[in-house]
């Protein structure tokens, strides 16, 4: 189990973003939750399994359509047990 915390940036709000990531998260069996940040940008922490992890860091890196994926920046972070995904 790994825990990272993911911050998007570019145009990824209005976009569906946040939904996308939690349907991505959920088909992948990853905790944790996705959040819109004053600045303009989206926030996620994922807990799971390290290839399942990866995995929906890989699709934040390219969201869904009508995202413009700037950068996304990863930090990893101790799991603290969490069992399910939220749209924050």
């Amino acid at each position: 189990m790994i825990r990272r915390r993911v911050i998007v940036n570019g145009r990824v709000q209005g976009v569906g973003f946040r939904y996308s990531v939690a349907r991505a998260a959920q088909s992948r069996g990853v905790a944790g939750w996705v959040s819109n940040r004053r600045d303009g940008t989206v926030e996620a922490v994922f807990e799971g399994e390290p290839e399942a992890v990866d995995s929906l860091i890989r699709f934040c890196r390219e969201g869904p359509r009508g995202a413009v994926v700037d950068g996304v920046d990863v930090n990893d972070e101790e799991p603290e047990g969490l069992s399910r995904f939220a749209v924050r």
